[in-house]
């Protein structure tokens, strides 16, 4: 079986965000860039999958300029076998990346389709919902578990009321969360094999698919600053405080 894992590079989750003066967007200057999380979540699994004899090859795919093979060699230093890129200067929205996948999926023939709950960045969580629906093929998403058997995938969800199990069956799409596993390290003599695997790249125009963006942001601000808080001389006094500002 093989097994398609999505990547996507964005700032690293221990760098503190900065909007541009104009508010045209996030200033990436100088900033370190990383694997989405959830992404880096998603290969560790596939890893650990293909690890336990029940996949023979881990491909890792991302979608962006030139810059997203530094992921993308990471991706292969954690031990991904092969690489792909789709090559864009666009920002692609979650409806053109399932249509990206999807030409993909229909190329590699993978038995699992394995992707991040959602990107740090942009937060939408719809990718993987939407390549399930285009490709007519079942989805767990925010899994905290993954267990596979023969052609079925047993699946612990985390839902709002706790955890859900659920059986698929393969191929199927499922997203994952953070509570799955943890990442390996990379080490150095992994970065260098990494060199000598496979990366392919894809121009967007051959798998044809356009770049719909049918949605535009137009104005980034900065979170509002935290107001100072008070002290209070006891518990009476904080009842009334919160009482005065409607929280009780």
């Amino acid at each position: 079986m093989r097994i398609l894992v999505g990547i996507k590079r964005v700032v690293d989750y221990n760098v503190r965000i900065r909007v541009k003066p104009d508010g045209s967007g996030v200033d990436t200057d100088g900033v370190k860039m990383s694997i989405n999380p959830f992404d880096e979540i998603g290969l560790e699994e596939a890893l650990r999958i293909r690890e336990a004899g029940r996949a023979e090859e881990v491909v890792v795919v991302s979608v962006g300029g030139d810059e997203c093979q530094q992921q993308l060699r990471t991706g292969l230093a954690m031990g991904a076998d092969r690489a792909i890129q789709v090559s864009t200067a666009d920002s692609l929205q979650p409806l053109s990346l399932a249509r990206v996948f999807l030409k993909l999926v229909e190329k590699e023939q993978p038995g699992l389709v394995i992707l991040g709950k959602q990107a740090i960045d942009g937060d939408n969580s719809q990718t993987g919902q939407m390549l399930a629906a285009l490709w007519d093929r079942p989805q767990a998403t925010f899994a905290s578990g993954l267990d596979l058997t023969g052609d079925t995938a047993t699946v612990i969800r985390e839902v709002d009321a706790g955890l859900e199990t659920i059986e698929v069956d393969l191929p199927a799409v499922i997203t994952v969360d953070l509570r799955l596993n943890e990442p390996r390290f990379v080490k150095l003599p992994d970065i260098m094999k990494a060199k000598r695997k496979p990366l392919d790249v894809i121009a967007l125009d051959e798998l044809g698919v356009s770049a719909e963006n049918d949605i535009q942001v137009t104005q980034h601000t900065s979170p509002p600053q935290r107001e100072k808080g008070i002290l209070v001389e006891d518990a009476a006094q904080l009842v009334t405080e919160l009482k005065n500002r409607g929280l009780v």
